[in-house]
């Protein structure tokens, strides 16, 4: 290994520096939750594994994670730790960053066809879920939109996709108090304010108490999803999506 000015060089090729950001969380995470989650969030003694977590995955910018952390969940036995906006920040950067590590690690990971250790569900049971409990013909098709799924994606990359499938822009109509409406894309939403983009390219931002919110997450079924999931449910529904050739 070389280390050199211009930052160090592993195998020949150039490695980027680490984010201090995420630096920062890793220090603090293991100072703050480590114990319960262990030292890379992947679980520990006395708590789960946030790798696979449906709030860490539908997370934007802290506005899910951050008010677990603030709150905690003292239903589940988590007390609320009290940790600074930028602590809180710091966190959400190096639990994003190991999520984004698992992510890669399994798009890597050989599928093996039939022998695939994914492929163990019941084609038939997968549709009946997908037809009736799961509600997945409310919004998806086989013959519309999963035309075809199977041949674009390998088994490992189907199932992460049907599990935390990629955010689309969410669009929200703010109504103030005196009736002015403002619809645009929503680029931060905290527990105090607001602020979207709108049609014309203008930032806008109001305290969340002055203001009407309407936003449609479109998303919010694969949300309510993740919590019902059995692993039974998971590999018979990963089992049909791969019978749609």
């Amino acid at each position: 290994m070389l280390v050199t000015a211009l930052g160090v060089w592993a195998q020949g090729r150039p490695q980027a520096p680490p984010d201090p950001a995420i630096e920062r969380g890793r220090a603090q995470f293991g100072q703050s939750c480590g114990f319960c989650h262990g030292p890379n969030a992947n679980g520990g003694t006395h708590g789960p594994s946030l790798i696979r977590s449906a709030v860490v995955r539908h997370d934007e910018n802290g506005n899910l994670i951050g008010p677990v952390i603030r709150d905690g969940r003292p239903d589940l036995g988590m007390p609320p730790v009290p940790l600074s906006p930028n602590q809180v920040s710091d966190i959400v950067a190096f639990v994003k960053s190991r999520v984004a590590a698992a992510d890669i690690r399994s798009a890597n990971r050989p599928v093996q066809g039939s022998g695939d250790k994914l492929l163990t569900g019941n084609s038939a049971a997968g549709k009946a879920f997908f037809e009736g409990a799961g509600g997945c013909a409310g919004c998806h098709s086989p013959t519309g939109d999963l035309a075809g799924i199977s041949r674009k994606y390998p088994a490992a990359i189907l199932q992460a996709r049907f599990l935390y499938p990629q955010q689309r822009r969410r669009i929200v109509t703010v109504t103030e108090a005196g009736g002015k409406q403002y619809s645009g894309e929503l680029l931060a939403l905290t527990d105090y304010d607001v602020s979207i983009q709108d049609a014309g390219g203008w930032y806008r931002s109001w305290p969340l108490d002055s203001i009407k919110l309407e936003m449609k997450d479109s998303l919010a079924a694969h949300f309510n999803l993740l919590t019902k999931y059995t692993d039974t449910d998971m590999h018979n529904m990963l089992a049909y999506l791969e019978s749609l050739k």
